[in-house]
């Protein structure tokens, strides 16, 4: 009865306050992971943020022998003559109706190949499809734009051979405006849809399987279970791609488009990319394309600001 009531009278201990770990003891725990990533810290030190230096250059008339530092200063100058030149507003419209066609048209491609993926169950087959999807991927544009020149030919390609078969005068695919755009779109599809899809067959392999099995048990069809749990599992990786996918509305692909247009569907084909290259390069005009350069990244900075708050207030997903 004494150790009885010593023990009732004994006060519960004190459970100390949580003290949170400062920052810099966190690092040092996890020192040999933060070294992994000084190479990608290096890399944007030098090729993202170091390059901001010539910004300036945009509000300059940039002499080549005086330098960055030393060319006079002309403020709003080349921004004026952008917004009241008519072949910008031409460059610019192209890229926007460009990126939006590959936008509408590109984006589900790689999440319909990947759903198309998940439902394989024969697994040879399934990596024979993955590795032929991925291939056209490590191949540069400068390789592929001779190989679609040459099967997009309206004399030895496969396609105006067999349009000539049937009686059909031949199509000039690359020279053609009304057939331009669509090259890029399908073009810029088949190379990259097998890449892009890898993402979301990483995230579908992460979805518990018993999910499935309870719908299944439930008597719900294929399509059902797709719509109703791989879908919704899958939505914040979609999510987060889609953000990225909208920001890239202005960032054209350069290398597709140099390597296959030609100045007969410039009207229809010179994106921003293209435009910039052209200044900058061939007409030495470094002020007025860097300025074209600004005017896109910021534009792009906008998108991806918008699409962000869209995509938090729609399904409380997004990069921050």
């Amino acid at each position: 009865m004494g150790a009885i009531s010593r023990t009732a009278k004994r006060r519960p201990a004190t459970q100390k306050p949580h003290t949170k770990t400062p920052l810099w003891k966190q690092y040092w725990k996890n020192r040999y992971l933060v070294l992994l990533f000084i190479p990608a810290i290096i890399f944007y030190a030098l090729f993202a943020y170091g390059p901001l230096y010539g910004i300036q250059i945009a509000f300059k008339d940039f002499i080549f022998t005086r330098g960055i530092w030393d060319s006079p200063w002309v403020g709003l100058k080349h921004f004026e003559r952008l917004f009241n030149l008519g072949s910008f507003w031409e460059v610019f419209g192209n890229t926007l109706i460009i990126s939006a066609y590959k936008f509408i048209f590109g984006f589900p491609a790689p999440i319909i190949l990947a759903l198309m993926l998940n439902e394989v169950s024969q697994k040879r087959f399934k990596k024979a499809v993955q590795t032929i999807s991925y291939l056209p991927h490590f191949l540069s544009w400068v390789v592929l734009g001779g190989l679609f020149m040459q099967f997009l030919s309206p004399s030895i390609g496969p396609i105006n051979i067999f349009l000539k078969s049937l009686g059909i005068e031949p199509i000039y695919f690359l020279a053609d405006t009304k057939w331009f755009r669509s090259v890029l779109v399908i073009t810029s599809i088949w190379k990259g849809m097998g890449w892009s899809s890898i993402i979301y067959l990483a995230a579908l392999s992460g979805v518990d399987p018993t999910l499935y099995e309870a719908a299944t048990m439930d008597g719900v069809t294929r399509l059902q279970r797709i719509w109703y749990i791989t879908l919704p599992s899958i939505t914040p990786v979609i999510t987060i791609q889609l953000i990225f996918a909208v920001q890239g509305l202005v960032a054209d692909d350069f290398d597709q488009v140099y390597n296959l247009y030609s100045p007969a569907v410039y009207s229809v084909g010179d994106v921003l990319g293209t435009y910039v290259y052209r200044l900058g390069m061939i007409d030495m005009e470094y002020s007025f394309s860097t300025a074209v350069g600004l005017f896109r990244n910021i534009i792009s900075f906008i998108f991806i600001i918008l699409a962000n708050s869209i995509a938090k207030r729609v399904n409380d997903y997004g990069l921050w």
